[in-house]
């Protein structure tokens, strides 16, 4: 697990309160990020299929409306800018039977979940298409300034490396 996947688990799990499950293996080489699911007092259950596409280069950083090429992302030179294309989460993380199946298998009923795409930030292009596509985007460093709230504010001990690292940096400043 990347070390934005568990910082965005730590968020929902820590800041939100909601269950969740990470890195979830679906065939043809396909992965789920995170799953996560929050209670309701009255017992419903809302559920979150949560990607994270999280890059700080420069020329790659935002999530763009760009065009996304299945082609294109298999030439190493324009991996990079394909990954941060609304089409390529539409298409590569959201879409693809084999995803649908295993969340099928997690009670996850097309239409009846949220489909969150995390990034450092977004192009109003990108936002205007994602909305369009029913996704939602987070932006990573709110999300990263949240946890950071919580930990300072928060005397328990976290076992989970990556909560504790940001819990320890945010003490020592």
């Amino acid at each position: 697990m990347e070390t934005t996947e568990k910082i965005v688990e730590a968020y929902c799990r820590y800041v939100l309160g909601w269950f969740t499950i990470p890195n979830i293996k679906c065939e043809g080489q396909y992965e789920i990020d995170l799953l996560a699911v929050e209670p309701k007092p009255n017992g419903v259950l809302n559920r979150y299929h949560i990607e994270s596409g999280v890059s700080i280069s420069g020329s790659y950083s935002k999530l763009t409306a760009k065009d996304f090429s299945p082609d294109r992302l298999k030439v190493r030179v324009e991996q990079a800018g394909q990954r941060r294309t609304v089409g390529y989460f539409v298409h590569r993380k959201f879409g693809p039977s084999q995803i649908i199946e295993k969340l099928k298998q997690y009670g996850f009923q097309e239409g009846k979940y949220a489909k969150v795409v995390v990034t450092w930030g977004w192009t109003d292009e990108a936002k205007t298409m994602a909305d369009e596509a029913g996704l939602v985007l987070w932006d990573f460093r709110e999300l990263m300034k949240k946890v950071a709230e919580r930990c300072s504010s928060e005397k328990t001990y976290f076992t989970d490396d990556t909560l504790r690292t940001l819990q320890l940096f945010v003490r020592s400043t």
